[in-house]
């Protein structure tokens, strides 16, 4: 009887792939509370248990408990199979990570009052909100025209400007062109052609003006 070298042995037998769930990584990190919130809260949506979602990804239930929790950190594959199971794009479940963006916050009867060339004649100007950060950033105004305010000039600028108009009745002119502003009216207009009150017929007149892209109200 013939000895078989190690050259003449049989291959081994071939197995086929299988899922593996990545190591579990004790985090508590932002991206992983991120992913947790996010799973847990389509998995609600879909009104889906743990073990539902765990036979739609072929992730184990302890798995998907510690993803929840974020207490495991995900490899992308595992994210990949929890947004499929889910029906969703793998960048929702990172929503949560969006960076903190600016916001201006101004309670009723606050703003910072202003002054501009029209507060000679009477006319009041407070900015309802300023965003620091950003030089493109529109400024709402709550423009107030009172007894002793007189017809505005006409203005010219870039860009476009909406009015509101809140209290009182006023003719505003716009070019060759004329309108009547009542409370609840708007007027959305291009700013290169004169512009202005032509006609203060019932005071007190407020009305919210907003420039884009930033021009300053005179």
């Amino acid at each position: 009887m013939v000895a078989m070298t190690s050259d003449d042995q049989a291959p081994p037998e071939r197995l086929a792939p299988a899922w593996h769930e990545p190591a579990q990584v004790p985090s508590s990190g932002r991206l992983e509370r991120s992913i947790g919130e996010q799973v847990r809260h389509f998995r609600a949506a879909l009104g889906l248990t743990a073990s539902d979602l765990a036979e739609r990804t072929g992730l184990s239930k302890a798995m998907i408990s510690k993803v929840e929790s974020a207490s495991t950190s995900c490899s992308l594959t595992t994210v990949e199979r929890l947004a499929d199971g889910l029906g969703v794009p793998v960048t929702a479940l990172f929503r949560g990570l969006e960076t903190d963006r600016e916001a201006s916050h101004t309670r009723a009867g606050e703003g910072a009052v202003v002054v501009r060339s029209g507060t000679r004649r009477g006319h009041e100007y407070k900015i309802l909100g300023v965003l620091k950060h950003r030089a493109d950033s529109l400024e709402p105004t709550l423009v107030t025209l009172t007894s002793a305010s007189d017809v505005f000039p006409l203005f010219q600028h870039p860009g476009t400007e909406f009015i509101h108009m809140l209290e009182g009745h006023m003719v505003y002119s716009h070019g060759p062109h004329r309108y009547e502003m009542l409370p609840g009216d708007s007027l959305l207009f291009e700013g290169e052609a004169p512009h202005g009150p032509a006609e203060l017929v019932e005071l007190p007149i407020r009305f919210l003006a907003i420039a884009d892209p930033h021009p300053r109200l005179s």
